[in-house]
């Protein structure tokens, strides 16, 4: 997938759009995605591809866009415990550490 995503991104770039791409980097426990796992995002919101899932997915979009703006890229940690995980209906928990830098 993350070859897909990649050439999605080039084709927003190819037609001047700003861009940003986030990439799982590190994750422990359970996590929805792999390490590699990639996800684009133009200034206009639209997306491909995925890091995460649920409330996750919607942080990096947001974080993403703010890259695009600034320029500034990011590394992001999102984590749920054992406990809490059970407690909104997952088996069990999880991190997941997601880089995200605009395409220049």
């Amino acid at each position: 997938m993350s070859d897909d995503v990649l050439d999605q991104a080039a084709g927003w770039r190819g037609e001047g759009r700003k861009v940003a791409v986030a990439t799982v980097v590190k994750t422990w426990g359970s996590s929805p995605r792999p390490v590699g796992s990639q996800l684009a995002v133009d200034a206009a919101g639209k997306f491909v591809g995925s890091v995460s899932g649920g409330c996750i997915e919607g942080a990096v979009i947001k974080e993403a866009l703010d890259a695009i703006e600034n320029g500034r890229p990011r590394l992001l940690d999102f984590g749920v415990t054992d406990e809490q995980a059970w407690d909104v209906g997952l088996a069990c928990g999880g991190k997941v550490q997601v880089y995200v830098e605009r395409l220049d």
